[in-house]
């Protein structure tokens, strides 16, 4: 059906009230295997990198680079190129659609990946990573909209948590393969090896998410509504099949006046003009959460060499605490959404806040041994993970439909920025001074700015509990129902 960039028409449906009232089914483990499991993919990327740090800076690893250039200037280039590749594939999410955009991302961090594994050069190296960053960072925008938009409001909270902190388990298993791959294969070898099992999981997402539909509520603003009505259909038919039930017909319906696409003038001014507070509330979350993460996420390994002299099984150490992040969205994401976001988030944001200043002050006088400094982070990260989580969850269901995947994108993009980019660059310098006090001094700037940003969702938080994305935030587009 041809579009075009006025209105469409005006439609009347029920499509969000019938997606939010389905009850649990294989659909929906099936979109959460095709779209979740990208973070995943995240994971092993920046662990692989974190861990690839000690072993890509020794002689003979085929390329000239020095350890804080692997953790500082190619960690900054990657989340530089996040920050990039969310804002320019968000807005074309929004514009054509969110499935057209998860294939091709996804296709942009395949290709990406395999020529990093094929580097020969310093040059050649950060200049893939910038790219692989490019289409994750892509990931973040497209899937994260596509999710919200397809599970049920009761459930949403949790699935969205515990899918954002599955980064964990991505991350616990590019620790452990960097054990081997650096202990048994020669040091030219073993961290190509590495990125290519990205391209294989990758391959196999892409298999998975070519079944994962578009949007329904993506279709029917855009002028589709015939395509949504059929899909959702057909998805009903299937659950009733599976579930043995008949479902009910909804009540509410919603009016829209459809159209094709918004300009980045609209977007900013629903941001800036109609939800300010929200707008302070998701940069703040956002830079808490990146800094803390990026900085020692990409610096972990360099503290291990630095500190306790273990350069080849760090993968070990960061294993346990990715289980200890996964475990934090898994065990505390029901909570977000009985207990409430605004309770949980503030609550995990200055908890885990609190407790890395602890370890800093551990730290520098001296008292903790690579072991217990690993259990400190671990329990920290507990907390901070599912707050973390809780960020994305927060951008991608408070602002309207139409903007919905822009809004992921810029917030990523300025909080990943502002605490990616400038997170690595300070961090691997504080920690390549040798000195412990320089290292808790980055651990407690990522600490306060956790807790700052825990008192700004205490008093600028969204209750968005159980609530579908329509009321929590009126589409753009809508129109008075008609009586």
């Amino acid at each position: 059906m041809a579009m075009s960039d006025v209105q469409t028409g005006t439609v009347t449906t029920k499509v969000p009230a019938r997606l939010d009232r389905l009850p649990w089914s294989r659909w929906h483990w099936m979109i959460i295997i095709g779209l979740g499991t990208v973070w995943i993919l995240d994971g092993l990327e920046v662990t692989i990198i974190g861990n690839l740090s000690a072993q890509l800076a020794k002689e003979g690893s085929g390329l000239e680079i020095t350890q804080t250039q692997v953790a500082g200037t190619a960690g900054a280039l990657y989340v530089a190129g996040a920050c990039l590749g969310a804002l320019f594939f968000g807005w074309l999410t929004d514009k054509f659609g969110r499935k057209k955009l998860f294939l091709i991302t996804m296709v942009v961090y395949l290709i990406a990946t395999a020529m990093t594994a094929l580097s020969f050069s310093a040059w050649w190296f950060f200049l893939f990573r910038f790219l692989t960053g490019f289409g994750i960072g892509g990931e973040y925008a497209a899937i994260n909209s596509a999710i919200d938009e397809l599970i049920p409001s009761r459930h949403r909270g949790r699935i969205d948590i515990i899918i954002n902190g599955s980064y964990w388990l991505g991350a616990a298993g590019g620790a452990l393969l960097t054990v081997p791959l650096l202990n048994n294969f020669a040091v030219n070898i073993g961290w190509r090896i590495a990125f290519g099992l990205g391209v294989v999981l990758g391959l196999a997402i892409l298999l998975v998410r070519r079944h994962v539909p578009e949007s329904p509520r993506w279709l029917f603003i855009h002028g589709r509504d015939e395509e949504a009505e059929k899909l959702v259909d057909e998805v009903e038919e299937r659950v009733e099949r599976e579930k043995g039930v008949q479902l009910e017909e909804p009540s509410q319906s919603m009016t829209i006046h459809q159209r094709k696409s918004i300009g980045f003038g609209q977007i900013a001014h629903t941001m800036v003009a109609r939800y300010p507070k929200r707008t302070i509330l998701g940069f703040s979350l956002f830079v808490g959460q990146a800094f803390l993460y990026n900085a020692i996420t990409f610096g972990y390994a360099q503290i291990l060499s630095t500190f306790f002299k273990i350069d080849t099984n760090t993968g070990y150490f960061f294993a346990v605490i990715a289980v200890g992040n996964f475990l934090g969205p898994l065990l505390l994401g029901p909570l977000f959404d009985s207990v409430g976001r605004i309770p949980m988030i503030s609550g995990t944001y200055i908890g885990s806040g609190v407790l890395l200043l602890g370890t800093a002050w551990l730290f520098n006088q001296g008292v903790l041994t690579a072991v217990t400094l690993t259990a400190c982070w671990c329990v920290v990260l507990f907390f901070a993970s599912a707050g973390a989580s809780a960020a994305y969850l927060t951008v991608s269901e408070i602002f309207p439909m139409e903007t919905r995947a822009m809004a992921i994108a810029f917030f990523y993009a300025i909080g990943t920025f502002v605490g990616g980019v400038a997170g690595p660059l300070v961090f691997s310098n504080l920690v390549e001074s040798g000195k412990p006090g320089d290292t808790a001094l980055a651990f407690s700037i990522g600490a306060s700015l956790m807790i700052a940003a825990g008192l700004v969702e205490m008093f600028l938080g969204v209750k968005a509990e159980r609530r579908g994305l329509e009321d929590i935030a009126e589409p753009l587009s809508a129109a008075p129902a008609q009586s």
